[in-house]
């Protein structure tokens, strides 16, 4: 099972080493990751491998969600067949 994780918002550091971490304490493996900042802005996508965390994903995203309140970034879960089906032509 994989999950799509983005981050927007303004760059400042920490915020790959925080999302990192979350998904090190769940068990969740970092398979992709793709970062840019245009301007000030900073984007992030990373495809993660979900499949032996030791957590629920709701409770994984509510953790997710909870570092980018802190941090004042957009970072928003879905599992990678959703996002495929919503970006499907």
């Amino acid at each position: 099972m994989k999950a799509v994780i983005s981050v927007i918002g303004k760059d400042k550091a920490g915020i790959i080493a925080k999302v990192s971490h979350v998904l090190y304490e769940t068990n969740a493996n970092i398979l992709d990751i793709s970062q840019t900042i245009m301007q000030d802005m900073f984007t992030m996508v990373m495809l993660t491998d979900i499949s032996k965390i030791n957590i629920e994903f709701s409770a994984l995203k509510t953790a997710l969600t909870k570092v980018g309140e802190e941090m004042n970034v957009d970072i928003r879960v879905q599992h990678e067949d959703l996002f495929n089906s919503m970006h499907r032509i």
